[in-house]
Order: C-alpha cells, then sequence, then structure tokens
C-alpha cells in the first residue's frame, strides 16, 4: 500500500515537473512586417510600456516563450516602428497562446483568459459601431426632420446604457478572474462608485497589490468622503480674472449649488452646457447657484468658452487640467461631473445631468 502511495506521489510530482515546464507559447502573425523587424512582450507600469522579451519576425510570424507568474497578469504584444503601430493586450498564462496582429482589429485566443477577453471585445467593439452608426445618422442625414433627430440621438443614450450595463454584468460574471480585474480597472470610471465597491470587495487577493486595484480603491475611499450625505470640501481657487475665491463663499449664498466640473477641451461638456444654463435660468430666481471648476490648463481656452457657451456663473480654476486640486478632493475622474449641494453645506446628489438635473431641482424647489 504504501508502495503504491510513493508511485503515486512520484507521479503527480513528475506532472506538476511536466506542467511547470510547459510553460506558455506565444504563437503570432504580423502583417506588412519584414522579416527581422521585432515584436516586444512588454508590460504596462507606471503608465510606461516595459519591455520583458523581444521575437524576430520571419515570414510573418513571431514567436514568445517562457514560464507564467502564479499571478496572471495583463501584458501586451507590440510592433512600433516609424508610422507603423500595433499593439494588443494579452493574458500571460501557461498554454499556446494565438495573437494576430494588425492596426486594424488585433485578435488573441486560445487559453482560458484570453478567450474569455477576446469575447468581450468582440462584443464591445460591436457595440462602440453600433453607437457610431446612430450617432452619424443623426449628425449627417440631412433627410432627417428635427424630431426624427432627437429621436436618434435618444437611442443612442439608450443603447450607451444597454451596453455600459453589458459591461458591468461581465465584470460582475468574472470578477474573481484576472480578465474581471483588468476590466474593473479599465471601465471603473464609467461606473457610479457605489458600484464599483461591491465588486472591489470581491477581487482575489493575490490582486491586491496590483497597481491598478490599490489606485482605484483609493479613488473609492476618496469619493466615500464626498458621497451623497457627506459635508462638501471646500477649497480655494482663482476665478479667471485672478481673484482668489472660495467655493464657501458660493454655496452659502444659494440654497443648492452645483458644483460643476468641466473645460473648454472636453466635448461631452459643451455638449452637456446648454441643459445647465437652461436649469440655471429656470431655478436661478429661486436660489439655485452654479460654481464651475474648470480642468482647463490655458487660460485663454477657459476665458474663451466661457463666452461661447453662455455661461454667466461663477468660474474657479488652478489651471492644473487633470492634475486639478478641486477635483481630485471630490474623486473626479471623468468630466462632465457634478455635485449638488445644499446651503449647509450637505452633499445631495452627484453626476446630474439633463432632464436628470431639472427633474430633482424641480424636487427639491417646490
Amino acid at each position: 500500500m504504501k508502495k503504491s502511495i510513493l508511485w503515486v506521489a512520484a507521479g503527480m510530482m513528475t506532472l506538476a515537473a511536466c506542467q511547470k515546464q510547459a510553460g506558455y507559447t506565444i504563437q503570432g502573425t504580423v502583417e506588412g512586417v519584414a522579416d527581422g523587424d521585432t515584436v516586444y512582450l512588454q508590460n504596462f507600469e507606471n503608465n510606461n510600456l516595459v519591455k520583458i522579451d523581444s521575437a524576430i519576425v520571419k515570414n510573418g510570424t513571431f514567436e514568445f516563450k517562457g514560464q507564467a507568474d502564479s499571478i496572471v497578469k495583463s501584458s501586451y504584444v507590440t510592433y512600433m516602428k516609424n508610422d507603423k503601430r500595433m499593439l494588443t493586450l494579452l493574458f500571460v498564462e501557461n498554454g499556446n497562446i494565438k495573437v494576430a496582429l494588425n492596426e486594424k482589429d488585433s485578435q488573441v485566443s486560445g487559453t482560458p483568459c484570453n478567450d474569455t477577453y477576446q469575447n468581450f471585445m468582440t462584443s464591445y467593439k460591436a457595440i462602440g459601431e453600433e453607437l457610431k452608426a446612430i450617432y452619424t445618422k443623426a449628425q449627417q442625414d440631412s433627410t432627417l426632420t428635427a424630431e426624427q433627430r432627437d429621436s436618434l440621438m435618444t437611442l443612442l443614450d439608450e443603447k450607451q446604457e444597454q451596453g455600459m450595463d453589458k459591461v458591468y454584468q461581465t465584470i460582475s460574471d468574472c470578477i474573481e478572474t484576472p480578465v474581471g480585474v483588468h476590466l474593473l480597472v479599465s471601465f471603473a470610471s464609467s461606473f457610479d462608485i457605489e458600484k464599483v465597491e461591491p465588486l472591489l470587495n470581491k477581487i482575489p487577493a493575490a490582486y491586491a497589490n496590483d497597481e491598478g486595484v490599490v489606485a482605484l480603491k483609493e479613488h473609492a475611499a476618496t469619493v466615500a468622503k464626498t458621497a451623497v450625505g457627506k459635508k462638501f470640501i471646500d477649497f480655494e481657487m482663482n476665478t479667471p480674472e485672478g481673484k482668489s475665491v472660495k467655493l464657501s463663499d458660493f454655496i452659502s449664498k444659494n440654497k443648492y449649488t452645483l458644483i460643476d466640473f468641466w473645460a473648454s477641451w472636453c466635448g461631452p461638456c459643451r455638449q452637456e452646457m446648454p441643459n445647465v444654463v437652461a436649469a440655471y435660468k429656470e431655478f436661478k430666481a429661486k436660489g439655485f447657484g452654479i460654481v464651475g471648476i474648470s480642468l482647463d490648463n490655458n487660460l485663454e481656452s477657459w476665458k474663451k468658452a466661457i463666452k461661447d457657451l453662455n455661461i454667466t456663473w461663477a468660474q474657479m480654476s488652478d489651471l492644473k487640467g487633470w492634475q486639478c486640486e478641486g477635483a481630485a478632493l471630490y474623486g473626479v475622474r471623468a468630466i462632465p461631473a457634478t455635485v449638488l449641494v445644499d446651503q449647509e453645506g450637505t452633499i445631495v446628489a452627484r453626476n446630474l445631468r439633463g432632464d436628470e438635473l431639472k427633474a430633482k431641482l424641480a424636487e427639491l424647489m417646490k
């Protein structure tokens, strides 16, 4: 009996050794690249691509071999020479990974994580193409009536919301895998923090120190400090004329104040601004005020946008762009973003836009 156990144990050790030796093989094809050129396997660290391996192209093919870490993470296969730029994300896990590298739509497959990620990306790109088609038709089809154009834009909003619901569901379904962790870090800014936090709690302990996960947890903690029901955080910046003012200077004067994070260079901000202007006109007499916090870094561009967009309310900025200190205090990582505060300084809503903003103000200022 003991001999049998020893044989089984020996067999298991041999199997484990074979599995370890098997490692990963990344076999790829690349379009339009000369023999002798180099393709790289790179990690993304501290906002930079760092080379970890290289392969020479021969007959339009390349190959990497190695042993995957116990914690599977994402890397990139890249080719960058002259004006040609090709890059695709993959998960380095043991097994045979296939890569088709090209400038339009690279593909990765062959192992569980890579198959899951590729299926997601195929679906996500299809949604993007559908949204692009609707938007193009609404903007360029001269035969459409104003009503038809508005209907298409409403459809666009609905499709976009449905698409993001699918993204969230995918992340939720695979959050305990490397793919789920990667997608959560990538798409977290598209969701309210209330939807992100439950997923953060499900991330495997092995990824607790992942650079993106750590940053996301820090962001969630920052947003929690300025969640609905919390007191606003005051800060001081300059007006376009160079006068130093505090956020509290305005909040104390209004029944409700909208803190509006925006920038002159932000397309969605400019599209949303007519709704903000309309809300201001409708509710100003009832005690509604706005303070614009610009993430601009160019004073003249900021001033021009204020004039062009008919902005007549108070404005502040430190002209530090995405390093805006006020935005950092509120965990703002995408704009437009808004925070609605009552006269006592309590936050009553976040990220209201369009009709939602008007509806909330109508409810509060009956």
